[in-house]
């Protein structure tokens, strides 16, 4: 079993600095978009806290909480200064913090910022725990802007988020959407309005979302090739999810008449992006 602990420790992490584990997951806000678009605004997050909970603490390995007890590596922090505030102050994600600190990113782990997870035991006990509590490192992924996949109804997908599992043929993307057929939506952002489709093909859902990609978003549809030819990005406004999963034996007939009934419920004929 490797740790991240050994992981830390190679790349020469002061093994005589006190240093705490750190498994950033707040139900009053989404921490993994708020490090992803606002790298800034999270690093306040952390820098607040409702208690004093980095005293005498040199380092802070940090994680993002993901599904279940899996954390995400976002990088070791060293505390320069802590303060108690007169009074509490309202965090940036709500409630009161009463202590501040001053804390900055440390160089040499940058090969694992952002792609080591690992598992921090069962019931996740302890959001703040001393190094000496091993985590074992359970993957090492291409990057923080890879998404994992969980359940086919638990995602919605940016169209530059769907282009990076393609291009980059992410095994378990591939693998869980090539066994199922199905009826997909695609949301447009900037109108709001929608578009139903059916994959009914051999390689399933993934094949048919594969050919949005390769045609830059419109999928060979009528409407949807016109705003693309219009705006060549204009495929950025668009969003990916499942509606209903079909099984590996339904024929291009029923497919099309539970699409249809979708287009129906969601009146994408007469006011969304269907054109037949």
């Amino acid at each position: 079993m490797i740790t991240i602990q050994e992981l830390l420790f190679n790349r020469n992490l002061d093994r005589t600095a006190k240093v705490k584990l750190v498994r950033h997951k707040d139900t009053r806000a989404d921490l993994y978009n708020l490090y992803r678009y606002d790298k800034q605004k999270f690093l306040k997050y952390q820098e607040q806290q409702g208690k004093d909970v980095f005293k005498g603490v040199d380092y802070i390995v940090s994680f993002i909480g993901e599904e279940g007890t899996l954390s995400r590596f976002i990088g070791v922090f060293k505390i320069s200064r802590s303060e108690k505030l007169a009074q509490k102050e309202e965090c940036i994600v709500g409630g009161l913090y009463e202590y501040k600190y001053e804390i900055n990113e440390a160089g040499g782990f940058e090969d694992l910022k952002e792609r080591v997870i690992v598992d921090w035991g069962k019931g996740a006990i302890g959001w703040h725990q001393w190094i000496n509590n091993k985590k074992a490192v359970v993957e090492i992924q291409p990057g923080l802007h890879y998404q994992r996949f969980t359940d086919y109804f638990d995602f919605i997908l940016e169209f530059k988020q769907l282009q990076e599992i393609v291009n980059n043929q992410y095994s378990d993307w591939k693998r869980m959407l090539s066994a199922t057929k199905g009826i997909y939506l695609i949301s447009d952002t900037k109108t709001g309005k929608l578009y139903v489709g059916s994959a009914y093909g051999e390689d399933g859902i993934w094949g048919r979302w594969v050919s949005y990609i390769k045609t830059n978003g419109h999928g060979n549809n009528e409407i949807l090739k016109t705003l693309v030819r219009k705006d060549k990005n204009y495929a950025n406004n668009f969003l990916f999810s499942i509606l209903m999963l079909l099984p590996r034996t339904v024929t291009p007939d029923q497919a099309i008449k539970k699409e249809n009934l979708y287009k129906k419920k969601l009146g994408t004929n007469s006011f969304g992006l269907n054109n037949n």
